[in-house]
């Protein structure tokens, strides 16, 4: 990947974990735990990137063709 790509990637990786902390804060602020659950579900969403990454880090490996399957069903149980 180029250089911009990776500046991209590695923002929005950022930027997950800030929004994560974000919503976890907002709930002790509020006093609603049920607003840590934001958090959790993100969590998936937050993985696929990580796994995303890992596997364009080692330039698509074929020993990693399993991070695809792994980056395709974080996404899947995140986005439902």
């Amino acid at each position: 990947l180029s250089i911009p790509t990776w500046i991209i990637h590695t923002s929005s990786l950022v930027e997950w974990l800030v929004a994560m902390g974000l919503a976890w804060r907002y709930a002790d602020v509020i006093g609603r735990k049920e607003w840590k659950g934001v958090t959790w579900g993100m969590l998936p969403l937050h993985t696929s990137g990580i796994v995303a990454c890992c596997y364009h880090l080692f330039y698509n490996a074929p020993e990693l063709s399993w991070c695809v399957a792994l980056q395709a069903g974080c996404t899947c149980l995140g986005n439902t």
